[in-house]
């Protein structure tokens, strides 16, 4: 009973074996020499191909390239492969049987990794047809560079390639074309998380190297357009509010000091975590991009609110100093406790002894005092009417401080509303 055991397992094992010598007995590869192309010495051998894209696993701004996964399918005549057939049915093999023929060494240009997938087994295929014709098909994921623009980012468009090429033929010994011209390329249903894939386009051409001539190219051409609405979630809506909440600050006392400043501190914060963010999953590039503009404009904006509350408080403590210098003060007041809490001297925090009413004067010295100004009336029956300098505008902003408050709060919001309009209108 042992005896029969070993028996039939040896016979398995030759049964294996005839099957394979008679694969390769009927290729005849044994005769011929595959390290040769075939038609070596003659005319270029022309290699159809096709491709069917998978999918587009990745995309990344940061590299500047992009991963796709796709079905590569080379077609071919070696009539050294040519076999008897009274079916002139196909024999197919796997990635064992094509260590042993000659096949078309096509690379990806500008390719940063590559694979043939292999599980379970390497994803390769090879159909010998009777007359000698060749179809050979393997399953690979290529990252390949791709020069993105992203001066217009994220509002972009960008034009990627995929490049074959033989890597030792050129053109006078191997001829790559596309076998069924635009219908060469499919692709299954592709759907990506932020960008969306106008057209594939398959096209060729030449390229030229000094030291060894000319070898076709074939190209795999995608637009891919941007999803804008993440960024309008991600970056442009926060930016915007930030913008809005800095201008709050306009309707705030302009005496509550500690309210102002924070606001004005946390809205400057925000914005500066917010360009931090975007930048850092960008590439550095030496242009200025779209959102670059948008969001430092922003910045800007915020940084001017903060800019306006301090014109507004220094203009408020000149005001205040300038009463105490022109109206007598006591011994006992003290400046510096008046002014620690909020950074502003206070009316009601000095007793000023009465004084009459005096009406308002044509001197440009602020300072002057009642007494010292002349009595001009003018004649009757004429009017005056005299521009005021700068100094007299100066110090009529500084007497009124309330006055910046109220052009900021209606001049931060139309000249914003003016930059959204002008940044839509050129880059959507």
């Amino acid at each position: 009973m042992q005896l029969k055991r070993i028996n039939y397992k040896l016979k398995r094992q030759d049964s294996t074996k005839t099957l394979l010598i008679k694969s390769e007995q009927l290729l005849r590869i044994e005769e011929h020499d595959f390290a040769m192309r075939p038609g070596f010495g003659g005319a270029a051998i022309p290699v159809g191909i096709d491709v069917q894209v998978e999918s587009i696993d990745s995309i990344s701004e940061v590299n500047m390239d992009f991963t796709m996964t796709l079905y590569l399918r080379h077609y071919w005549k070696d009539e050294r492969l040519a076999f008897p057939s009274r079916t002139n049915r196909s024999r197919t093999f796997d990635s064992r049987l094509v260590k042993k023929i000659w096949v078309p060494d096509v690379f990806f240009v500008h390719s940063k990794r590559s694979f043939i997938h292999d599980t379970t087994m390497e994803n390769i295929m090879l159909r010998v047809y009777p007359d000698g014709n060749i179809l050979y098909s393997v399953r690979v994921t290529v990252t390949a560079f791709c020069s993105m623009d992203f001066s217009t980012f994220p509002l972009d468009t960008q034009n990627c390639s995929l490049e074959l090429e033989s890597y030792a033929y050129n053109e006078n010994d191997l001829m790559l074309y596309w076998k069924n011209g635009n219908d060469s390329l499919r692709t299954d249903e592709i759907v990506l998380s932020q960008f969306f894939i106008e057209h594939f386009q398959a096209s060729s051409g030449l390229a030229f190297y000094s030291s060894t001539g000319w070898y076709n190219r074939l190209f795999i051409n995608f637009i891919l357009r941007r999803h804008i609405f993440f960024f309008m979630l991600q970056t442009y809506f926060p930016t915007m509010l930030m913008v809005v909440l800095s201008w709050v600050s306009f309707w705030i006392d302009r005496r509550a000091v500690p309210a102002r400043v924070s606001l004005g501190i946390t809205t400057v914060l925000t914005m500066s975590t917010i360009i931090t963010g975007v930048s850092s999953s960008m590439p550095q590039v030496s242009y200025v991009k779209a959102v670059d503009i948008y969001l430092w404009t922003s910045f800007l904006f915020v940084f001017l609110s903060v800019i306006e509350y301090a014109a507004v408080n220094y203009c408020t403590t000149l005001e205040e100093m300038r009463k105490m210098k022109r109206w007598k003060i006591p011994s006992t007041f003290n400046a510096s406790q008046a002014m620690a809490f909020d950074g502003c001297f206070h009316d009601d925090d000095i007793e000023l002894t009465p004084f009459s009413r005096v009406a308002p004067t044509l001197t440009s010295d602020p300072l002057t005092t009642p007494a010292q100004t002349p009595d001009i009336r003018p004649t009757e029956g004429t009017r005056l009417r005299r521009q005021r300098s700068v100094r007299e505008n100066v110090d009529l902003l500084v007497s009124n401080s309330y006055m910046i408050d109220s052009y900021s709060r209606l001049a931060f919001p139309l000249s914003y509303l003016l930059f959204n309009t002008i940044y839509w209108s050129l880059y959507s």
